[in-house]
């Protein structure tokens, strides 16, 4: 096997079935899986955030799941980093890393490289939070289109968390999100070989979502966030806490609306999720798609990743 590979990163939405094919593959390919997925990485989340179960972790290790307690913060440089370490010792043991996940900014960062970001202003963020509380986030918003329309134009008007950002780096530093990243520093000399594990029909994709989000109920999801909620060192505005399913939960278990009403916010914001990611996806540079719904699209993308690999 060569050790100058490229890189295999099976990117795509959520619900799309990457987890799935990836297992697969580990038994057929001296392979091994790294996490690309800014939930995963956190211990206790396991059923909202997909993550293998403990018989599949067995049997197939993953790196860089389970690797936070919630209370902690990560950050698309600490994936980076944590990234190429995992690549060069599944390479050093003679195996080949794949990249499996949806977490676009870090494929983003990875691939092109990290721009010189301020840390986070605890100060500037509860100025932001209170102006929200004030005036809702899509005024927000629309204070982020007149500073930065590019970077409004790929944020939702509802993403309290992206929108807080954005904002916060221009109060910081006076540039925009889309300069910075403009300027930012570049990757490694490595080669990817990029792939896109995403159905053609958005509409079946949306069905998936919610089918998979009443099974995640079935399975213990409520009380998985309920044991969250009954940590006292974790408060709302952490990452973990704000990932997509867990923040909606969390909002009823806090008397702040029923659950069947947090059910359907999460399933909406699930949603809401896969749409990102699929406009990013559409505007990744060198990306092979290949449609989850079409029957045949598996051995056309096993057969691409197999002359990688042998």
């Amino acid at each position: 096997m060569a050790a100058d590979a490229p890189i295999v990163l099976l990117m795509g939405p959520t619900a799309a079935g990457k987890t799935e094919l990836a297992l697969r593959w580990a038994q057929e390919f001296p392979i091994e899986i790294v996490s690309v997925d800014s939930a995963m990485v956190y211990r206790g989340l396991d059923i909202g955030a997909g993550k293998p179960s403990a018989e599949e972790l067995r049997q197939t290790p993953h790196h860089l799941v389970d690797i936070r307690d919630p209370a902690d913060a990560y950050s698309a440089g600490q994936f980076v980093r944590d990234a190429w370490a995992c690549i060069a010792d599944i390479r050093a043991r003679g195996k080949q890393p794949l990249l499996v996940g949806g977490t676009m900014l870090y494929f983003r960062a990875l691939m092109l490289g990290l721009a010189d970001m301020p840390p986070a202003s605890p100060a500037v963020r509860a100025e932001l939070d209170a102006q929200a509380a004030r005036e809702g986030w899509p005024a927000l918003h629309a204070l982020l289109a007149d500073v930065d329309p590019t970077a409004a134009a790929r944020i939702l008007p509802n993403d309290a968390q992206r929108i807080q950002r954005a904002l916060e780096v221009h109060r910081l530093t006076g540039r925009t999100l889309t300069e910075l990243h403009a300027r930012q520093a570049p990757a490694p000399q490595s080669r990817f070989l990029p792939l896109a594990w995403a159905p053609a029909d958005r509409a079946t994709l949306y069905e998936r979502i919610a089918a998979r989000f009443a099974k995640m109920m079935e399975l213990g999801l409520l009380d998985e966030v309920r044991r969250l909620f009954e940590r006292k060192d974790l408060s709302p505005e952490l990452p973990a806490l704000r990932s997509v399913g867990y923040r909606q939960l969390l909002a009823h278990l806090a008397g702040e609306c029923g659950l069947e009403q947090a059910i359907e916010r999460g399933v909406i914001a699930t949603r809401h999720l896969a749409r990102r990611q699929l406009i990013w996806l559409r505007g990744a540079p060198n990306l092979t798609w290949f449609d989850s719904l079409d029957l045949a699209a598996e051995a056309h993308i096993k057969r691409l990743v197999s002359e990688v690999w042998r």
